[in-house]
């Protein structure tokens, strides 16, 4: 057998062309399970994340009961007056009128429970506080 010498060309195969794709072939296929994990995480946040942010009993509770604007008042003056202003209108932390139409009230619950934007601190009034809160900020303008 006469064994192909230095100089003479190489021979292209089907065989040949697959090895060269192979690593393009593997970086797509990686880039699609990538793309499958990343779909699968989304799915268990919408089912499984979401529904029990909606269960949460303190935010289920508060929301069940009807609040007083005027309980609210008095409480955002002792507690929240400091940084958002007497009127709402903003100082340290941002103006709230209209909060409830850039918010909804799972929203806004868990805003101030969590105090989720530094340099707000989280508080936990009991529900029927929370709900008085609320009313309140549904009353400003």
């Amino acid at each position: 057998m006469i064994s192909p010498s230095p100089t003479t060309p190489a021979t292209v195969t089907p065989a040949t062309i697959s090895e060269a794709n192979q690593p393009a072939a593997q970086r797509r296929s990686l880039a699609a399970a990538l793309a499958t994990l990343a779909a699968v995480a989304c799915i268990l946040l919408v089912v499984v994340v979401l529904p029990a942010a909606r269960s949460d009993p303190y935010i289920r509770q508060t929301l069940d009961l009807t609040g007083s604007a005027t309980d609210g008042g008095r409480l955002f003056r002792l507690n929240c007056a400091g940084c958002h202003g007497l009127a709402a209108q903003g100082l340290v932390g941002p103006n709230l009128h209209g909060v409830d139409r850039r918010k909804n009230d799972r929203q806004l619950i868990q805003q101030v429970v969590s105090g989720r934007t530094p340099p707000m601190p989280s508080f936990q009034p009991e529900p029927q506080a929370m709900a008085d809160l609320l009313a309140f900020l549904h009353s400003l303008p």
